[in-house]
Parts: C-alpha cells; structure tokens; sequence
C-alpha cells in the first residue's frame, strides 16, 4: 500500500488534463472553438462534473492555453515543453499543486464530450492498493477489432492487463474466417484515460523506454515491463478522441447537431 495512504484516510484524487499547443496533425486544437466553447474549456467542464475528483487542472506548455483557462475560471499550471508523454507532464503538474494527492487520473485533452461516470467509474478501484488503472471497452464491431490503429487490452482473472496491442490479441487459431472473432471470444479496446498511485507516478517517470514500448510504439508497455500492475476497469463508454478537423467535424455533428 502506499506509504502516504493509511485505512482511516479519504482517498484523494487530483484530474489533470495535459494540454499542449503544438499538434502535427492539428495545432492549437485545444483552443478551437466547439459550439462556442473551446476544446479544452469542455473537457474541463466535463471532467469537473466527476463526484470522485478533489481538484481538476490543465497542465499546459503555452501561456495562450494557461491564460484561456484562467480566463474561464478554470486551473492551469505551466509545465515544459520538452515532456515526451502526458504522463510525464502529469508528474511535474503534480508536484505544482498544493495539496495531498494519492492518485492522479490523466483525462486525454482532446476529448470534449468525455463523460464523467467512466472518470468516477475508474476512481472506484483506487482504494490505495492499485498501482495504477486504466479503462477498456468490450469491442464489438470487426472494423474496430482489426485497426491496427486502435490499441487492445488482454485481461486476467483479476482484470489487470496482460499485454496491450495493436494487434488483434488474442489470436483465434481455430478460427474458421475473421468474422468468427467477435462470436469467439471477447476482446477488449483500450480507453487511455490513466490512474497513477502518486508514487508509482514518480517511479515510472524515471523508467527508460523499454523494447515492448518501441515495438508497439504504446507507453504502457514500459510499465508492464517494469512489473507494474495495471487494473483494468471495464466501461460502457466510447472515446471520442480529436486528432484531425475531420475528427472534430465527426464529433461535432455527433454531439451538438
């Protein structure tokens, strides 16, 4: 159990949304106007509404993020631009912010219709023992199964993960044809929205890259690698992630039309 964590203490949970403003694919995308709203000011909000959260703040490198945010009355910190992960620039915006903290959630910023139960869902499991968490969604359709875009998550008996992929994992070897996958077996897409133990954050900051990290090009690898164990909670949500205009425009007409 975490040292800081004893029986008769509340488990207290800080939300932090890392939010650059350089994007290969999309610059300034947390500033886009959405329905007359910013990008990151609805992730905020949403993230807000979680009952299990203490404190909920954006961790930004721009001054124009840090500033839009405290303009809308919300909490940013200012972190380097030279984080290689969200995860990374979630352990400095910790340590920025007053307070005990015995679990970060990182909440992906370029989701602005996130909703809130699968934040609160994921902090049910944080009871000072889980190391770290994450969410998964069963999958269910074969366009989803077989994207290689589109990590996956194998489970054990305890519902921590085994491995991650982007490949289609497990593999059905008896299987006849593609289309017998999802009438197989059930396999599980990963959500990245993360719970850290504040200590463990501290300890997986420090680890190099590992090899299974490289290969997959997914962080977490690196903290299975390592012999971290990472809960999987299981939800009935969808992300709906903004990489691309396209992207925005596909969620946009999803949500507000």
């Amino acid at each position: 159990m975490n040292s800081n964590l004893t029986d008769n203490d509340l488990v207290r949970i800080l939300g932090i949304i890392p939010a650059r403003y350089a994007s290969t694919r999309f610059p300034a995308k947390a500033l886009v106007d959405i329905g007359g709203k910013s990008m990151i000011q609805r992730v905020y909000e949403q993230a807000s509404k979680a009952t299990e959260l203490d404190q909920v703040i954006v961790a930004t490198d721009d001054e124009r993020i840090l500033n839009h945010v405290r303009g809308f009355g919300g909490t940013a910190v200012m972190t380097s631009p030279d984080h290689q992960s969200g995860t990374d620039r979630c352990f400095e915006a910790l340590g920025k912010t007053d307070g005990r903290y015995d679990y970060v959630i990182n909440i992906q910023g370029d989701e602005p219709f996130i909703s809130p139960e699968p934040i609160d869902h994921l902090a049910s499991v944080l009871n000072g023992e889980t190391e770290l968490a994450t969410l998964v969604k069963v999958i269910d359709n074969d366009d989803i199964l077989f994207n290689v875009n589109v990590p996956k998550a194998v489970l054990n008996k305890r519902n921590e993960v085994m491995y991650f992929s982007r490949q289609t994992i497990p593999y059905l070897r008896n299987a006849q044809s593609q289309e017998d996958f999802l009438k197989s077996h059930v396999f599980y897409k990963h959500i990245g929205i993360y719970a850290y133990r504040t200590d463990v954050l501290a300890e997986i900051t420090k680890l190099p890259v590992s090899s299974l990290e490289k290969a997959e090009a997914l962080e977490q690898l690196r903290w299975l690698e390592n012999g971290y164990a990472i809960k999987a909670v299981v939800t009935s949500d969808d992300s709906h992630g903004v990489d691309t205009p396209d992207d925005l425009d596909r969620v946009t007409r999803k949500f507000l039309q």
